[in-house]
This record gives C-alpha cells, sequence and structure tokens, in this order.
C-alpha cells in the first residue's frame, strides 16, 4: 500500500508581473521560455508546471542553485505567496480554497516554517521566541513555558531559555527557530535553507540533530536546499529543480545512479556512489559463482541485501574475500574481490 500523502501539489505555476495570467496563457498556448515570457510580457517565471507529492513522514528536499526557484515553491505550500495556477492539497484540503481565518489556523496548527536567516525577535528571550507560536493561539503563560522548555530539551538548548538572540552562536539561534517551529506540534515543517548560513562543522551538527528530531517526532518535511550533499544526507527523497522546473523526482540512490539529463549529471558528478549502492545490485547469482570458483567457502563472510559498499569493503577485507548474501538466512547470492573492485570501479564519483 502506498504510504499517505501528506502535501499534493499539482501543476503548480508562479508568473511575477503585471501581466502574468497573459503571460501564462501564451506559455500554455505557445510554448514560450521563460526568457520569452520576460521580453514579451516583463514577468518572470517562478515556478514552472510544478507537480510533486510528500508522503507522510518522509524529509522531501527540493534543490537547485540560486534562482532555481526552490524557495519560491516552498512558500506556496502555506500561501506565503499565491500560485498564478495549480492546486495544493494538504491532506483532503485545498490550500486555494481557504480564507483568511483557515490559512491563519493553518499556518498556526498544521504547518510551520524555519527560515534561513533565523527569524527571532531581539527582544524576547529564548523561551519567549519558542513558545510565541503558542501565545499567538491563546495559550497560557505557564502552559506555553512548559512546552517551549520541553522544546528546548530536545534541541539541546536547556540552561540557555532565559538568555536573548544576540548571546547565542548562529547554530544555537538556529536550533532556537527549530523548537520555535516544533512547539506548535505542526504536521508539516517547511525548512527554506535552514543550515546554510552555517559553518561547515556546525551545519552537520544540525543535520544530526534535525534528522535524529525528524525520526523521533515523525514529522513531514519539506527541506529546501542548494546543497546536494546535504540533500543525499537527510532527504528521504530529492526533486531537482531549474529554471522553475522540477527535472527529476527520486530517492538520493536513484537520482545518483540514474540522472534523467546532462543537468542532472553534471550536479552529481563529483558524489561518491560507495553508500548508495548496495549488495543486492552487485551480487552475483550463486549458479554463476559456482560456475566460475566452485562452492561457496565454508569460511565465507556473510552480507546483508541493504549493506552498502562501505560497509562491504570493511566485510572483505576482514575476511577471506567471499560474501554470501544473506536474507533471512537464505543465501541468494556472492560477492567475491573481483566483483567488488569492478562495483567501486564503476561507483566512483
Amino acid at each position: 500500500m502506498d504510504a499517505e500523502i501528506a502535501i499534493d501539489a499539482k501543476n503548480v505555476w508562479k508568473v511575477f508581473g503585471d501581466r502574468a495570467s497573459e503571460a501564462l496563457a501564451a506559455i500554455n498556448a505557445e510554448g514560450l521560455s521563460k526568457k520569452d515570457v520576460l521580453e514579451n510580457f516583463g514577468c518572470v517565471v517562478g515556478v514552472a508546471d510544478a507537480s510533486f507529492e510528500v508522503r507522510k513522514g518522509e524529509i522531501f528536499c527540493v534543490m537547485g542553485l540560486s534562482g532555481s526557484g526552490k524557495s519560491t515553491l516552498v512558500r506556496h505550500i502555506n500561501r506565503l505567496l499565491e500560485p498564478t495556477a495549480g492546486h495544493i492539497l494538504i491532506g483532503d484540503k485545498n490550500v486555494m480554497d481557504l480564507n483568511a481565518q483557515e490559512l491563519r489556523n493553518l499556518r498556526n496548527h498544521r504547518v510551520a516554517m524555519v527560515f534561513q536567516n533565523f527569524g527571532l525577535m531581539p527582544h524576547r528571550t529564548v523561551r519567549d521566541n519558542v513558545a510565541m507560536p503558542l501565545e499567538i493561539r491563546g495559550t497560557g503563560k505557564a502552559r506555553r513555558w512548559e512546552e517551549a522548555d520541553r522544546v528546548l530539551e530536545l534541541v539541546e538548548l536547556t540552561g540557555w531559555e532565559d538568555k536573548y538572540a544576540h548571546e547565542l552562536s548562529g547554530g544555537m539561534q538556529q536550533r532556537v527557530g527549530l523548537a520555535r517551529a516544533i512547539a506548535c506540534d505542526p504536521e508539516i515543517l517547511l525548512m527554506d535553507e535552514p543550515f546554510s548560513a552555517l559553518d561547515p562543522l556546525i551545519r552537520k551538527q544540525l543535520q544530526d540533530q534535525f534528522m535524529e528530531l525528524s525520526a523521533k517526532l515523525k514529522k513531514t518535511t519539506m527541506f529546501i536546499t542548494h546543497d546536494l550533499d546535504e540533500a543525499i544526507r537527510i532527504g528521504n527523497r530529492i526533486a531537482i529543480m531549474k529554471d522553475g522546473r522540477i527535472v527529476q523526482t527520486g530517492t538520493p540512490q536513484e537520482i545518483i545512479l540514474n540522472p534523467v539529463d546532462d543537468y542532472v549529471a553534471d550536479f552529481v558528478a563529483g558524489i561518491s556512489k560507495l553508500n548508495l549502492v548496495f549488495a543486492d545490485t552487485v551480487m552475483m547469482p550463486i549458479d554463476a559463482y559456482q560456475q566460475l570458483h566452485g562452492e561457496i567457502p565454508q569460511d565465507a563472510g556473510t552480507a546483508s541485501p541493504d549493506m552498502d559498499l562501505n560497509a562491504l569493503i570493511d566485510r572483505c577485507v576482514e575476511g577471506n574475500g567471499v560474501l554470501a548474501v544473506q536474507d533471512a538466512g537464505k543465501t541468494i547470492g556472492v560477492i567475491d574481490r573481483e566483483s567488488l573492485i569492478r562495483a567501486i570501479r564503476d561507483s566512483r564519483g
């Protein structure tokens, strides 16, 4: 059974400019390019016919270069931007049909957003910043402070509740922003390049912490990034954008091993594939191994079908160079040094 869909976006367009509707009609009728639209109508195509689904509980990364439309796209989910065309469903609700009050409820209860620039109120303490969404809901002070302290513990900021933003490092400020987003217990997190302004070490630490929190809280997340390494590291699936269009969507393994065009291939050219190729894709059938080498050695090592090349290398080095790939206690294939070396050669970034 397919996973439940948390966000369903279909044919979303965003054309900026006074003649946006006219420009979109011309795009549909004549197939105008982004450049044509600018020259003929003075309009800019921000998002072009974007369709995607985000499954409940997954981290769905949208990545692309600056100007690709990824940040514009995510702002349509909670209607910070109004689309020129298309529809967006959150659960069974079409976001486009919500009135002003319903939209406020969506933003206050179901969808929370974390921005790159932290967005902390300098005159508020850490605790008051985190508690602000609950204050907007009308939650009493004691209850909202209790909840703020709970989520600050989750992001490892216990003891900093009474500090102000200027007293915190950039990484700590971003953790406050994350805590504020999850304090209202939303179904969906929208994260717009939340770690991109941070130093690499702090960035990696926050990625680790975010993945732990995501697994623990089971939040659906749409995560915007320009960094493919980050997308691969944290994303269950990735959508790659170019000129406002989604050009490929898939798991990290699908994106890297099977790019759909030269643009995506250039993106992934320098990425190591060692942790994206698994035993079940490189193993030899048992009969093929036996024809070449005879019976599988009694002292052969074992590997699971989902063990990646990095782990297989370690396992092969520790043993006699032959691995029996086993699933539920049954050998389903064999990996020897030759097949492993061939897989490593084919998987170089």
